[in-house]
């Protein structure tokens, strides 16, 4: 049983570590901060809208580095935002198939609660889909998860055990309740803002 443990224990560090090299941190003129996923390595960046704020950006990157952020498109009706920064061959984030989730399925929520870098917090998908019992008459898809989210986790990446990329951090309602923009979702607003070939 303990080998078991040991080796699900390293899977999961292993997991974390993978996804960390695609997140990083977004301030919006220093009012407040979250964090953000990385899309496309020329510095295409998702994170929230309520991240941004409409506000003037900045992206610290995986290797430190802060850069002004443009705002590309902007959406608060689905929270979601997406960023340039002057950058190339930026580390980026598989993407997953978040309408394959299933109730129990195990995910992991990266971002910077509080101030702590690149931390993790895992938990069970709830559910997927159009109005969630926790937010009722959205009109909106949500992934919703048992885990904890904080202040700081929004804008970072949700993923699946395989380390895929399968919604965007965004809220927590409830103690043990925490919400996601679905990859799919994200996919269409892209689409449909940039209309580019950013889609990989």
């Amino acid at each position: 049983m303990s080998t078991l443990l040991e080796t699900l224990n390293e899977e999961m560090g292993q997991l974390a570590l993978s996804a960390q090299r695609s997140l990083v941190h977004v301030t919006n003129g220093g009012h407040s901060g979250g964090a953000g996923t990385i899309w496309h390595p020329d510095g295409l960046i998702i994170t929230n809208a309520h991240v941004v704020q409409n506000r003037s950006p900045h992206v610290t990157l995986p290797d430190g580095t802060i850069r002004a952020a443009r705002i590309l498109a902007y959406d608060p009706n689905i929270d979601v935002a997406a960023l340039s920064v002057d950058a190339s061959h930026l580390p980026t984030i598989e993407l997953g198939e978040s309408r394959r989730l299933q109730p129990g399925q195990w995910v992991m929520a990266l971002g910077h609660p509080w101030g702590v870098s690149g931390a993790a917090t895992a938990g069970v998908v709830i559910g997927v889909g159009n109005d969630s019992p926790e937010m009722p008459r959205s009109g909106r898809e949500w992934i919703a998860v048992a885990l904890h989210l904080r202040p700081g986790h929004s804008g970072g990446p949700l993923v699946d055990v395989q380390g895929h990329l399968v919604g965007i951090n965004t809220m927590m309602t409830g103690l043990e309740v925490g919400m996601a923009v679905p990859v799919h979702v994200v996919k269409a607003f892209l689409k449909q803002a940039l209309a580019s070939p950013v889609l990989r």
